[in-house]
């Protein structure tokens, strides 16, 4: 039987616990395991290390841990991918799939030094594709561009929508017809798997910061990557090579907060259309940016694409960095903070902090001013939340007019 997505929240991962008598998912926090013989060893060794998903032996923590894998599993399940691959770190995930590109074995993509992005994305990511660290050739576009900056040499196009910080979308479809054959690699961190699965529209790699909604708590730093089997053998063997693995009690952390992620996504998207519609209207604010206002979803990609335009929202601030740091600084229920999707309401600024590290012809071409704010937005009642907004913007709206 084929079941609801907010069921399978419930029970992915746990399809054994009848047969191991646990309601909870099982602690193994082992770093070496015993092996049945030498051999055995010998033949656990060589599967995991091209890259298997497990064998008779997990042998070291490194190569596999049971904990860590039960959650890929209900991840990938939750994605409609072949596998999941967890990482220490959002950040650790995006480097190991981009160092997959250069996985041996794979003959016609070693060669490949070319990447296509498109701005805005995630402040840190960008830094890394255009730092030169990873010594790949990144050329920046518009995603009308993507088609024409294909050559044969390039191993990789990456995208994120919605996108950080202001909300773009992108039209996965028309994305995929123009990389064709190349692979896509798509940050779907602000959709969740609840809003957006881009596998299911051809993309190859859908990447997470799992320490934002699928943590969903502020206490679990991880990062998730959802691809096919293929792939998925590149990518472990990168994070065999290089220890970006993630903690099996972060694995129980994300595998716990699971069931309820649903229904905290549905929650924080239904407190943030009806906030996102009062900011807009208050006089303090040049405009606003969230895919739930037409504006902001020319080409519906919401209802189409997404089943719902999700709990952030950026907006600009009449007054520039004065009032958007007297905002910030007014808030009392929004913790000024970066990051997302936990049970709580944050509210940062992402040219001084999040995209800081971006260059400033960067963050010119991705729309990140002086004077834009994001806010991610919680779970509280919403009501004390508009009240604690609009203190903060009738606060800053005051100070710039005097």
């Amino acid at each position: 039987m084929e079941y609801h997505l907010q069921t399978q929240a419930v029970h992915a991962g746990r399809e054994d616990f009848r047969e191991l008598g646990v309601h909870a998912p099982p602690l193994d926090l082992s770093t070496t395991y015993p092996m049945r013989s030498l051999q055995s060893g010998r033949d656990s060794i060589d599967q995991l290390s091209a890259g298997g998903a497990q064998a008779e032996s997990a042998i070291y923590a490194r190569l596999h841990n049971q904990t860590v894998f039960r959650y890929e599993c209900a991840f990938a399940q939750m994605e409609q991918a072949e596998a999941g691959i967890a990482f220490a770190s959002g950040m650790a995930a995006i480097h190991a799939v981009l160092l997959s590109m250069r996985v041996r074995d794979l003959e016609d993509v070693v060669k490949r030094n070319h990447i296509v992005a498109v701005r805005p994305i995630y402040g840190c990511t960008d830094h890394l594709l255009s730092c030169g660290l990873l010594g790949f050739d990144v050329e920046w576009v518009t995603a009308d561009q993507i088609g024409a900056a294909i050559t044969a040499q390039t191993a990789l196009v990456v995208v994120e929508t919605p996108a950080n910080p202001t909300l773009t979308l992108m039209d996965l479809a028309n994305v995929m017809r123009q990389a064709g054959a190349v692979p896509v690699m798509v940050d779907n961190t602000f959709a969740t798997p609840i809003l957006q699965q881009p596998l299911t529209l051809g993309a190859t790699f859908s990447v997470h910061s799992g320490t934002k909604y699928l943590g969903g708590h502020g206490d679990v730093l991880s990062g998730l990557v959802a691809t096919n089997n293929m792939w998925a053998a590149r990518v472990r063997q990168v994070r065999i090579l290089t220890g970006g693995n993630l903690h099996p009690m972060a694995a129980y952390l994300l595998h716990r907060s699971l069931p309820t992620l649903p229904l905290r996504v549905l929650k924080a998207q239904e407190n943030a259309i009806l906030l996102a519609e009062r900011i807009a209207t208050h006089p303090a604010i040049a405009a606003v940016y969230f895919p739930g206002l037409g504006a902001s979803d020319p080409t519906d990609i919401v209802g189409r694409q997404m089943k719902g335009p999700g709990s952030v929202i950026a907006f600009e601030m009449r007054g520039g960095f004065a009032a958007a740091a007297k905002t910030m600084d007014s808030t009392e229920l929004f913790l000024a903070a970066v990051s997302l999707g936990s049970t709580d309401s944050l509210i940062e600024h992402p040219a001084g902090l999040t995209h800081r590290i971006v260059s400033q012809e960067g963050r010119n071409t991705s729309g990140i001013t002086e004077g834009l704010l994001r806010i991610a937005v919680g779970i509280e009642f919403v009501e004390d939340l508009w009240q604690d907004l609009k203190q903060a913007l009738d606060t800053a709206f005051a100070a710039v007019a005097e």
